[in-house]
């Protein structure tokens, strides 16, 4: 989905950040700092990233990816939580190797960023309040009402769209996700746009306040995000997720995220 956004070029080989080198040494390679692989995610967007009830312990599906990936790379995993706005800015300063944050590959972004393969796909959703009394049941019914989404997202993008083609509403975009549906709760907004995988999370909940009343074709696609020029980690997560569908990785992150296998069609 989510999300919207360098550059030394990559000359060194994959080899080279095996080699346990220090920082300044591994400037031209792979990762940043030799053997770890530093990640990138709005740890704000559950099933994919959020944290336990200890608020500490990073969670969800790409959260397990970040550090499957690393061990397929034979890296220790460094996951960084960073708000989504500045996120892609992170990257481009070298804050971290590659952003892991249910970021949907578009053609803007992949000018301005080496993305992997897709390993999920993804499409817009709308969700109400139960028993609420707006009678939309479509984005383009939500004229003169009060419409809550991720900032700089994918529903922001379709959004924006529907702007730009006549619907009048009122935009109430969030930088945190969860925000936006715990004002749909209270009644804050009337209703929320959101990926569709993210939404199914928060209306199958136990005792959900929720309901999906439209899903759109999934026809945006997660990718992996690295800095502009760095082919060979690209190549190397392209390798490593290769290897994790064919071990059935992908597929138990799936189980377990979400309760279905949404990730082996396309990891075909």
């Amino acid at each position: 989905m989510k999300r919207l956004f360098g550059a030394v070029l990559i000359t060194a080989v994959i080899a080279a950040c095996f080699t346990g080198c220090s920082k300044k040494e591994t400037a031209s390679g792979m990762t940043l700092e030799g053997k770890t692989l530093k990640i990138g995610v709005n740890i704000a967007y559950p099933p994919f990233e959020y944290y336990d009830s200890d608020g500490k312990t990073p969670l969800g599906f790409d959260v397990g990816l970040g550090k499957a990936v690393a061990a397929k790379l034979g890296l220790e995993p460094d996951i960084i939580d960073v708000a989504w706005e500045g996120i892609f800015a992170g990257l481009d300063t070298d804050k971290y190797d590659c952003v892991i944050s249910a970021v949907t590959i578009t053609d803007e972004r992949t000018a301005a960023y080496e993305f992997s393969k897709p390993y999920i796909g993804n499409g817009q959703s709308m969700i109400l309040l139960k028993n609420s009394n707006v009678t939309a049941k479509t984005p383009q019914e939500l004229g003169g009402l009060k419409v809550g989404y991720l900032t700089e997202s994918t529903s922001d993008i379709f959004m924006t769209k529907l702007a730009k083609d006549g619907l009048k509403f009122e935009a109430d975009e969030y930088d945190d996700e969860m925000n936006a549906f715990a004002d749909l709760k209270v009644g804050r907004c009337d209703a929320v746009i959101s990926d569709s995988l993210v939404a199914t999370d928060y209306v199958n909940k136990p005792d959900s306040p929720f309901v999906l009343v439209w899903k759109g074709p999934a026809e945006e696609y997660f990718g992996i995000a690295c800095k502009k020029g760095n082919t060979a980690l690209r190549d190397a997560i392209n390798k490593a997720l290769d290897g994790l569908a064919a071990d059935g990785t992908l597929k138990d992150l799936s189980m377990k995220n979400f309760g279905i296998d949404i990730v082996s069609n396309i990891s075909k």
